[in-house]
């Protein structure tokens, strides 16, 4: 039973061990990953690289073609790639290099994904006025696309894991084997540092991504010549289409209020010299 105990005890030695060289070689992989992003005006950590992004996200999009069905109304396809194209070159980019398609459905949203890759639902095109709101959203998207948004998140979401994973070890590190009392207290202390982790990091930081995406997004529809107002004016029939959804406090969203947004849209125009 001794013997028994003593292997117990090298096992989580060993675990342990193995856990802190992780977090270590992630810790490293931050300090080395942590770029300076001038057209952000901030660093960035990013320790994986573009072409695996790109990758992991064509099969989401080959999923997305197979089960979604793919609009082919010119009134929604036409007007899609008119617009694209202008904001891809106002971002510098080849609009050729660029996949963007409409998928029928009601949902008012739009997305994108690394690789070049933007998709819009016909419901959210739905309630857009003019080119100018369809073009505050390519922007918006086109933007975290370039701004390698999903790197960065994917980047804090994996450090944020093994800190608390390693916090949770160190927690424990001092109960026995035997003693399960000690090991439910490390845990439900574990749990509350993943959620710590959760609404003091990840959240706000997806957050801070989509405001970031606006901002840029707004700077890319002024130099294809839209009016920048536009944006707001989308964000306000954006509010009142969505009036009565439930929706989780900011401080526990992943997306900003939208009266946020708007402020932060305003106060973005005001500094393009177009008061809204």
């Amino acid at each position: 039973m001794g013997v028994r105990g003593s292997m117990i005890g090298t096992s989580m030695t060993l675990t342990r061990s193995k856990l802190w060289r992780a977090a270590w070689l992630v810790v490293f992989a931050a300090l080395v990953g942590c770029t300076y992003n001038p057209e952000l005006g901030r660093s960035q950590l990013i320790f994986t690289g573009e072409a695996s992004m790109a990758q992991a996200a064509t099969t989401t999009w080959t999923q997305l073609k197979q089960t979604q069905k793919v609009s082919r109304d010119p009134a929604y396809t036409t007007r899609l790639n008119r617009v694209s194209q202008k904001i891809l070159i106002a971002a510098g980019q080849n609009p050729s290099q660029w996949e963007y398609l409409v998928f029928e459905s009601d949902d008012l949203n739009a997305f994108a994904l690394p690789g070049n890759r933007i998709g819009f639902f016909t419901g959210i095109m739905d309630i857009m006025a003019n080119d100018a709101q369809l073009a505050a959203v390519v922007g918006h998207e086109v933007a975290h696309v370039l701004y390698r948004h999903s790197a960065e998140r994917y980047s804090q979401n994996v450090l944020a894991s093994v800190g608390v994973i390693g916090a949770t070890v160190a927690l424990g590190a001092g109960c026995s084997s035997n003693d399960t009392a000690c090991q439910d207290r490390s845990a439900t202390a574990g749990q509350a540092l993943g959620t710590g982790a959760l609404f003091g990091a990840i959240l706000p930081y997806s957050r801070k991504h989509e405001l970031e995406a606006d901002v840029g997004g707004l700077r890319y529809m002024q130099r294809a010549g839209y009016d920048v107002c536009e944006a707001i004016t989308f964000w306000e029939r954006m509010t009142r289409a969505t009036a009565g959804q439930p929706r989780p406090a900011e401080f526990a969203s992943t997306h900003p209020a939208s009266q946020t947004r708007i402020n932060t849209l305003r106060n973005e125009a005001a500094r393009l010299g177009r008061r809204c």
